[in-house]
């Protein structure tokens, strides 16, 4: 009877043993079962969110192979002493290709040239002279604020030897109206002085000669070539710049780069109405602050539509110059803008 007691009580204890090591065993495997399954969670909750973020962005869509843009030779030519304008491909708005881009540029152009065929210089100028000297006097000011200066200018001083032996005092007084007037002195006697020392007192009619004159750039040289001499050239002004990147034909900043661009888009026979064209839209309608979208004849053209007043009737007082009833740049326009219903600037000091 002992020995079966001895018995039960060795296989007990055996048995509570066992189970103890049962136990501690079950314990340890516990945080390396529940670290195994944390991780598998965090995997499978990381492959959702990849697959819903995949799932969740837009589809991209493969861009249209680029076609190299031919400029051409005019706008890419070198030019000595003056960076030549680089051949830059205008980025048309997104999904519309090289083609389409080239189809809405020469649209807009052909419908501006319908709204305004008699688009012209907005400076008065009897010859290349004083063209290229109105043009020097143009910058930070108005066209017509020139127009109503020079004409005492250039009775007092009528061609480049005058205007090179003046006084700088004197036509500083002149100048006054049109701001920075010493600066612009000093360019305009500047000028003067090499036209009549290095061309015989007559304006050249190239580039590279253009642009060596005191206060003559790009801008100003290919205004001459084209008004003065009916050679093509693109004018690159503040309006220019400004609705060519709103109707998305370029989104250069750079005015050479500019001309580039736009020049690949044209044929260059166009360039210089082109000029015109562009300008006079952003002088009358697609104003820098508030655009007259509502009254636009290109509107459904215009990627940058509804940037300004939509409203027709709140669009057409936001109009200016001949398209709101009001005169023009010029003291004396050309005879086709008077008969289309143009109206003559008034003479400086005019009420």
């Amino acid at each position: 009877m002992k020995k079966s007691s001895a018995s039960k009580k060795t296989a007990s204890a055996k048995g509570a043993a066992e189970e103890k090591a049962a136990v501690e065993k079950a314990a340890a495997e516990k945080p390396a079962a529940k670290k195994s399954a944390a991780k598998k969670t965090a995997g499978k909750k990381a492959a959702a969110k990849k697959a819903a973020a995949k799932k969740a962005a837009p589809m991209k869509r493969q861009a249209p192979a680029k076609r190299p843009a031919v400029v051409p030779k005019k706008a890419a030519a070198a030019v000595k002493g003056v960076a030549p304008a680089k051949t830059v491909a205008a980025k048309p708005p997104r999904g519309e290709s090289r083609t389409a881009l080239v189809r809405r540029a020469r649209r807009i152009d052909r419908e501006l040239a319908e709204v305004y065929p008699y688009a012209h210089p907005e400076l008065d100028f009897e010859n290349p002279f004083q063209l290229v000297v109105a043009t020097v006097l143009s910058a930070q000011t108005t066209d017509l604020r020139v127009n109503q200066t020079t004409p005492a200018l250039f009775a007092k001083y009528p061609t480049p030897e005058d205007l090179a032996a003046a006084v700088p005092e004197e036509v500083e007084e002149i100048l006054r109206p049109t701001g920075f007037f010493r600066a612009k002195t000093k360019s305009v006697i500047g000028l003067s002085k090499a036209l009549a020392e290095d061309f015989g007192g007559e304006v050249p009619g190239r580039l590279e000669d253009l642009v060596k004159l005191p206060g003559v750039g790009r801008k100003t040289a290919f205004v001459v070539l084209g008004n003065a001499f009916g050679r093509p050239g693109i004018t690159v002004d503040t309006h220019f710049q400004r609705l060519v990147r709103r109707w998305r034909w370029t989104e250069e900043t750079d005015p050479d780069k500019i001309e580039a661009a736009v020049g690949a888009l044209f044929p260059k026979s166009d360039w210089t109405d082109l000029s015109h064209h562009v300008i006079w839209h952003g002088r009358r309608i697609c104003h820098a602050r508030k655009p007259a979208c509502g009254a636009c004849p290109i509107a459904p053209l215009c990627p940058a539509y509804g940037e300004g007043e939509t409203d027709p009737e709140k669009a057409k007082k936001l109009l200016k110059y001949e398209k709101g009833g009001l005169p023009g740049q010029r003291l004396k326009p050309p005879q086709a803008y008077l008969d289309a219903g143009g109206k003559p600037a008034p003479p400086l000091g005019a009420g």
